[in-house]
């Protein structure tokens, strides 16, 4: 099997906010390396930095310091129109809430993303349709998102952040909204989409159940990122 590529790394990064007169430090001089095909679970407790570290290397967020490279690409210092070009192409998001466009239906929210990266109709229905059967619900594909569960609901959630193909997937509580039976099917789906496309993911969790049948597992400690 040939090594696996280094898709996303945070080198020395720091990320300080201003709370009156102090500053309150939450990642200092932190890295992390997350390699196509894994998925790392990043179980920090809460308030230690689990969002800020996946908005940073999302691009949703500027880091004080240190650097953050997507695909061997240093994303310090690009102005604002190349961040978003790049976090759309480059980068897949999945939250604990869907964020389902209620008006479309689940192939029409898959759809949206490929439609703004420029891709015709058509082809953007194919791979939504291809990517709703792979998450074994393609016979729900012209229901709206009110019409569907929980677990279906966020099954076209991950379809939708994986349509354009990125090469990292961000997940922040993906399950949390689920019941137990429902998170292990839903990480099924998406643990078989990731060994498929051979995507990075990095996937913040409370679910310690989940957490031990990843590849690895990270925490936060003292603004460092910490293998468990």
């Amino acid at each position: 099997m040939p090594p696996r590529k280094t898709v996303l790394k945070l080198s020395g990064v720091e990320r300080h906010y201003g709370q009156g007169e102090t500053t309150l430090t939450i990642l200092k001089g932190a890295d992390f390396e997350l390699r196509s095909g894994e998925i790392v679970a990043l179980v920090a407790p809460s308030g230690t930095g689990k969002s800020t570290l996946l908005h940073l290397a999302g691009l949703l967020e500027h880091p004080d310091d240190g650097e953050v490279y997507i695909g061997g690409q240093s994303c310090n210092g690009l102005p604002d129109n190349e961040r978003t070009a790049i976090r759309r192409s480059e980068i897949g998001f999945v939250y604990q809430f869907h964020h389902l466009l209620p008006e479309f239906s689940a192939v029409e929210n898959i759809m949206m993303p490929q439609l703004i990266a420029g891709l015709s109709k058509a082809e953007a229905k194919e791979r939504a349709g291809q990517l709703l059967d792979y998450m074994r619900i393609g016979h729900r594909a012209d229901h709206r998102p009110s019409e569907l569960s929980g677990g279906e609901q966020q099954r076209v959630a991950i379809a939708r952040a994986v349509a354009n193909a990125p090469r990292v997937l961000l997940a922040d509580e993906p399950t949390g909204n689920l019941d137990p039976e429902t998170a292990s099917y839903v990480f099924d789906a998406l643990e078989a989409l990731v060994r498929q496309s051979g995507l990075a993911a990095l996937i913040a969790t409370h679910n310690h159940e989940l957490a031990g049948r990843m590849d690895r597992r990270v925490t936060i400690e003292g603004g460092k990122v910490v293998e468990l």
